[in-house]
């Protein structure tokens, strides 16, 4: 056991408190106008006020039963436990770390169908399976626009997603093993093992603090399920964990110069794989990491070993990850987000990709957003999530080793997600993933400062029973219903493409998807050279029939770039026209008032009625032979010329309803033709 750790001041943790009390409780994103709010923090504040009342209640009744019957309290009653993870480090660890990757691996498979969901795991996953083929970028196909994706990018005949290198490879060897599913519980699995003896160095006085903040990491609602899923944050809080760990023995009182150089690259070397996973949150841990070395190394000239060997550390990944945007963008700092949206995408208060330009205010309005998700999704407790934290916090009378740089590496992230334009709800406030081991370590260190500061009287008997009942309301009752909602979400996602096709009888055949007009729209927007970015304002702010118009006179004359951009931008002169369309059943498409719809316009607008689905899960489809394409109409053509003796179908639900899922239809090549061969105007 390492001796009781040095102490610092305690500012930036009053500090941390004020941000998550004012971010966390007030409704900063409903006050500012003209962008996101969250329209449930009426209800929220009455679930928190109802829900806190009754854990309270509870716990106060059961404060009054244990003064009377002193078997239902017993100060010692978790020492064994506490014991045995103290003197069983091994063993207990590697049954919390073999509990938790069984639960997320039940949170993959039955939550979430073991398939991507969302189109970010849909783009990482193709290029997941482009590594495991040994490529680092697929060949683009003659006709792209039947095979294009929204976060896929089309370059110089290849194609790759936008995301860097890291994450698909995390799920290349989820691919390589025949389950890419398996992938991401492995790396939450693997970050409870670095957070959990990250917690025993730092904890090392208080191994009850250790223990508690590794259950609340590792079976944290918001952990279970994004772990669960193909996205790739939990693998950089994976890096980020190993970082913090290797740290914590890089600075460890009385460890040797070869053993600080070692765990200093090991820190290194984390950082630069969180780095090539998601950039932006591996700097901001690292930033504070760095700082901290270099001051120790000014402040003992036998620190710059280790400081050049976490250097080393970071450099190796990030070479590779620079060595892959050349390979793909051709140039090392371009990625393939900047490839695909220009410099829109990157962090700062400009214009966006799409929807309105990111502001300050913007940026106080999705942190907001963010911190008061995090209240409910964190620990799905009735009591606010972020509570135990903040009073932690306020009570604390020093910070502790590494305490600092955790503080600052988390205080950077949420500046970073200020300045980025996106917002990240999925499974709740995504981007925040990276702050569970502050917000675990110090949810758990409630207790213990409470007893510290008040004994261990009624107060922390009541608090102690008020934790118990509220954890105890989300296992039995908040996360089961929140793994039932995900369960039925997003059905036509998880629809088995590959067993519909089996049952169908559908082999040796080219399969057309037939999506919504506007997504079909969108993607000959890309085929004509405009740029994403372009083509998102352009369907968001100009009528979908005029559109078709413009597309289709470009598509007869071959039009494309700077043509294109001729014809098809100045239509957003009525931008400030168009309404949402009153006759399609897919809301993002536009409708001018007065505009006229003409024969082809309007057999797209009964297409849409009669059933569309998205294409995003045929693109890591499988099948026997199957080759499955975006339905594009007469350009369709393209596929049955290649493919002359293929059978033909049609993919799409038999209606519009909520939650129909597709089906196969076979096709006659010679009606298709002649439907085709048929002119309509637009």
């Amino acid at each position: 056991m390492s001796a009781p750790p040095s102490r610092a001041g305690r500012l930036p943790a009053r500090a941390a408190a004020a941000v998550l009390i004012i971010f966390g409780f007030l409704p900063i994103a409903n006050w500012i106008r003209g962008g996101r709010d969250w329209p449930r923090y009426g209800g929220d504040l009455e679930m928190w006020i109802s829900g806190s009342a009754i854990a309270f209640g509870v716990g106060v009744l059961y404060y009054m039963l244990s003064r009377r019957s002193e078997r239902l309290w017993r100060d010692d009653a978790l020492h064994p436990l506490v014991r045995r993870w103290t003197d069983r480090p091994r063993l207990t660890t590697t049954l919390l770390v073999l509990t938790s990757f069984a639960l997320y691996v039940l949170s993959a498979l039955w939550v979430f169908n073991g398939r991507p969901l969302l189109v970010d795991e849909v783009a990482q996953l193709f290029q997941a399976r482009i590594f495991a083929a040994g490529r680092i970028a697929g060949p683009l196909d003659p006709a792209p626009e039947l095979f294009s994706a929204l976060h896929l990018v089309e370059r110089d005949g290849r194609v790759f997603s936008q995301f860097p290198p890291g994450g698909p490879a995390v799920l290349a060897i989820g691919v390589l093993l025949g389950a890419a599913w398996i992938a991401v519980p492995l790396c939450g699995a693997l970050a409870v093992w670095c957070f959990s003896a990250f917690t025993r160095g730092v904890e090392a006085d208080r191994p009850g603090v250790s223990l508690l903040a590794s259950l609340l990491f590792a079976f944290a609602p918001y952990m279970v399920f994004m772990s669960g899923s193909q996205m790739n944050h939990v693998p950089t809080l994976l890096g980020v964990c190993a970082a913090l760990l290797a740290l914590e023995r890089a600075t460890a009182p009385g460890a040797s110069l070869q053993r600080r150089s070692l765990c200093a690259l090991a820190c290194g070397l984390a950082l630069g794989f969180g780095a090539t996973v998601r950039p932006v949150d591996a700097a901001a841990f690292a930033l504070p990491i760095a700082a901290w070395l270099v001051w120790r190394t000014i402040r003992n000239r036998h620190e710059l070993m280790p400081l050049i060997a976490s250097g080393i550390g970071v450099a190796i990944p990030v070479a590779l990850m620079l060595w892959f945007n050349a390979r793909t963008t051709g140039a090392p700092l371009l990625f393939g987000y900047e490839a695909l949206w220009g410099k829109g995408h990157e962090l700062g208060f400009h214009a966006a990709p799409w929807g309105v330009a990111h502001t300050p205010a913007r940026g106080f309005e999705l942190v907001s957003l963010y911190f008061l998700r995090l209240q409910t999704y964190l620990f799905e407790t009735p009591i606010p999530s972020l509570v135990a934290a903040i009073v932690a916090l306020l009570l604390v009378p020093a910070l502790r080793r590494i305490d600092g740089v955790l503080l600052a590496g988390s205080a950077m992230l949420v500046t970073l997600y200020f300045a980025y334009w996106h917002d990240g709800f999925y499974l709740g406030p995504r981007f925040y993933v990276c702050l569970m081991p502050a917000l675990a370590l110090w949810s758990a260190r409630v207790l213990p400062e409470w007893r510290a500061r008040w004994g261990r009287g009624a107060s922390y008997r009541i608090v102690t029973s008020t934790a118990l009942v509220s954890v105890l309301i989300a296992l039995v009752i908040m996360t089961p219903l929140r793994a039932g909602e995900y369960r039925s979400g997003l059905r036509t996602m998880r629809w088995d493409v590959d067993g519909a096709a089996r049952r169908a009888g559908v082999r040796n055949a080219i399969v057309f998807v037939r999506e919504s007009w506007g997504a079909q729209l969108m993607v000959r927007l890309w085929a004509r050279g405009l740029s994403h970015a372009e083509a998102q304002a352009l369907y968001h702010f100009v009528d979908a029939c005029a559109l078709e118009r413009g597309l289709s006179s470009l598509e007869r004359t071959g039009g494309s770039d700077s043509v294109a951009r001729a014809v098809m931008l100045p239509l957003l002169a009525d931008s400030a026209r168009v309404v949402r369309s009153p006759f399609s059943v897919d809301s993002t498409e536009r409708f001018l008032p007065g505009a006229p719809y003409g024969p082809r316009c309007v057999r797209r607008v009964q297409e849409d009625r009669a059933g569309f689905t998205v294409y995003l899960p045929f693109l890591v489809a499988d099948g026997e032979n199957v080759v499955y394409a975006r339905d594009l109409h007469a350009r369709d053509t393209v596929l049955l010329a290649r493919y002359p003796s293929r059978a033909v179908y049609l993919v799409r639900p038999a209606s519009d309803s909520e939650g129909a899922l597709p089906r196969f239809w076979p096709l006659s090549r010679d009606s298709l033709r002649a439907t085709w061969a048929s002119t309509e105007s637009p």
